[in-house]
């Protein structure tokens, strides 16, 4: 590839000239990641995105909503109205995997990612902004231009190598993604003690069984603290080196799919690391790709044969879109003009967001003016990397549902009604029905959103009162069992914090009744 691009320019150009192949990995990856992140979701269709969750539409426009922000999910507060969306988004998702109407589905995938991100901002990660944003660029590169439904009618792409301002878009947000995530990271964990993964690794609500093993070793944690840090700042530069670009890029992915695959067993981040390993296939090299392709050859060749003797069943729908006549080389010349001039200047609207982000732990302040986060804010551009950043989070502790019944029983509903302990549990985590229930948890823990507690406390007790099984409760208690992370391995004796009480609404009367017949 780098033979191709000699002269001044074409070797300023190598670093961001990517292939069809790794595209069209990337599209898949993109799309699987989108099933399983709606497929996750779709198990809290009502407490999540209905009226009757946690978060009513009358709550959200009033708390977290913003006047550029869209959601086509905020338009029903019926979990049905969800069920229906989610559904269209699977479908969408599904096309885009198989590459049919490839530019179609990825414009109406992102349409619908950012409308259910909005529906519920409090269950949102940096990987929800990361995936956005892989459609987002998705919509420009040409993904579905090989290995796709849509290729299967165009001759063979003369060249597998390709070049235009959406690769540059997706090449320099990668590398903001790990720099960013470094340069928030400006607490003295990070950069002189190196205690921050002690720190993370003593978050019982994110400690998994490998994170357990490390634990005991204080002098490998501060080894990989270091390394962490140092690899987020340092590694995204290779990206930008124009001699030995695919062997550049090889060192990158590998580095990066072994620092994902090490989070993913040691916390718990939900999507995080997925949507981080997916984000990378992009970038992989001719060299992987031939090696993968030759590999792949001959389980594509079986299944081929395999489709071949299987009955040929017609679709009951036929979707052809057609222009009614093909632009001129000029209008095409046009065209182009003004999408690389959109992607190029919407990548410098990225960069000035992220340096923005990164400035505001400064003494000098923000660099962007607030009239002009509209932009970030409508196209859903806007992104933080914070993980763990600046500093790790030092509040741990763990839930009680407390539930006191009418014989004056005390139950825990975080523990299907178990007799209430105050004992920490052996696995915190294993209390979270999944990684957007725990972020939740995490945010209803902060005094600034005291307004959300309520709905949290009444919707417990209504999903507990369904069940005519369930004992009749009188009372909860939100409890956080609050125990600070101390330095060098001491427990802090627990605190009991009781953060929302609530009560079932008494039965109407007669009196009531009358008063609801006249």
């Amino acid at each position: 590839m780098e033979e191709n691009y000699t002269g001044f320019w074409g070797v300023l150009r190598r670093p961001f000239v990517l292939d069809l192949r790794a595209l069209a990995l990337l599209r898949v990856a993109t799309a699987a990641v989108v099933l399983l992140d709606l497929a996750i979701r779709s198990t809290d269709l009502e407490a999540h995105y209905a009226n009757m969750g946690v978060l009513p539409l009358a709550v959200l426009h009033d708390h977290v909503w913003s006047a550029y922000q869209f959601s086509l999910h905020a338009a029903s507060g019926l979990w049905q109205a969800q069920a229906g969306l989610f559904l269209l988004a699977a479908g969408l998702a599904v096309l885009l995997l198989l590459g049919y109407h490839t530019r179609l589905a990825t414009v109406a995938s992102w349409v619908l990612l950012v409308s259910v991100q909005n529906r519920n901002p409090l269950i949102g990660q940096g990987g929800d902004d990361l995936l956005r944003m892989l459609l987002f660029w998705g919509m420009f590169l040409p993904w579905g231009r090989v290995w796709s439904w849509d290729a299967r009618d165009r001759p063979a792409p003369a060249r597998l190598d390709y070049f235009s301002a959406a690769t540059v878009a997706y090449v320099v947000q990668i590398a903001l993604l790990y720099w960013c995530t470094a340069l928030l990271k400006n607490g003295p964990e990070w950069t002189r003690t190196g205690t921050a993964l002690y720190y993370a690794f003593s978050l019982d609500q994110l400690l998994l069984p490998g994170g357990r093993l490390l634990y005991p070793h204080p002098d490998l944690l501060r080894g990989l603290t270091f390394a962490t840090y140092y690899m987020e700042l340092l590694l995204p530069f290779a990206l930008f080196l124009p001699v030995g670009v695919k062997w550049w890029r090889l060192m990158v992915v590998g580095v990066l799919f072994g620092f994902h695959l090490g989070i993913s067993v040691t916390l718990y981040v939900g999507l995080f690391f997925i949507i981080n390993m997916a984000s990378l296939l992009g970038l992989l090299p001719p060299t992987a790709l031939d090696w993968l392709t030759g590999r792949a050859a001959p389980h594509v060749a079986r299944v081929a044969g395999w489709r071949a003797r299987l009955p040929a069943w017609p679709l009951p729908w036929h979707l052809r879109l057609e222009r009614t006549r093909e632009p001129s080389a000029g209008s095409r010349r046009v065209l182009r003009a003004v999408r690389e001039t959109f992607v190029a200047l919407t990548l410098a609207y990225v960069c000035w967001w992220n340096l923005d982000d990164v400035a505001v732990l400064r003494p000098t302040g923000r660099l962007m003016v607030a009239p002009a986060r509209w932009f970030g804010l409508l196209f859903r551009v806007d992104q933080h990397w914070g993980m763990f950043a600046p500093v790790v989070f030092k509040d741990d502790g763990w839930y009680l549902f407390d539930a006191t019944t009418a014989d004056n029983r005390h139950l825990d509903l975080n523990r299907a009604g178990a007799p209430i302990v105050h004992t920490k549990p052996a696995a915190v985590v294993s209390l979270f029905k999944n990684d957007r229930w725990r972020k939740y948890s995490e945010n209803y823990l902060f005094v600034s959103n005291a307004w959300m507690r309520p709905y949290y406390c009444n919707y417990l007790l209504r999903i507990w009162h369904e069940n005519p099984v369930h004992a009749p409760l009188t009372h909860l208690s939100i409890v956080y069992m609050k125990e600070v992370s101390l330095p060098d391995y001491r427990v802090a004796k627990p605190v009991r914090e009781v953060l929302c009480e609530c009560e079932p609404e008494p039965a109407p009367t007669q009196e009531d009744a009358k008063v609801l017949d006249e």
